[in-house]
């Protein structure tokens, strides 16, 4: 079966606006909610927005921000995923 990019949903998203590091919660078709970490979007001198990049190795500034959301990701994950 072949990649259907219009069954790909992205049910939550959070951006670090320090580092541009993007952390979301996905979906693909009828299958189960996994967190993605990445890619990385900064911005540009004039305020705009470059073109997504990958996430690479995480600095402690990433670091420090995902440990601040984790809660939120995991409750957020929980909800989507339903009972186990």
């Amino acid at each position: 079966m072949a990649f259907d990019p219009s069954k790909d949903k992205v049910l939550k998203k959070w951006k670090c606006e320090e580092t541009g590091l993007i952390v979301t919660i996905n979906q693909y078709g009828d299958g189960e909610p996994k967190v993605q970490v990445g890619p990385r979007i900064l911005s540009k001198k004039d305020g705009t927005e470059r073109a997504p990049a990958k996430a690479g190795r995480l600095s402690i500034e990433d670091i420090l921000w995902f440990y601040d959301i984790i809660d939120e990701i995991k409750d957020e994950l929980s909800r989507l995923s339903g009972p186990l």
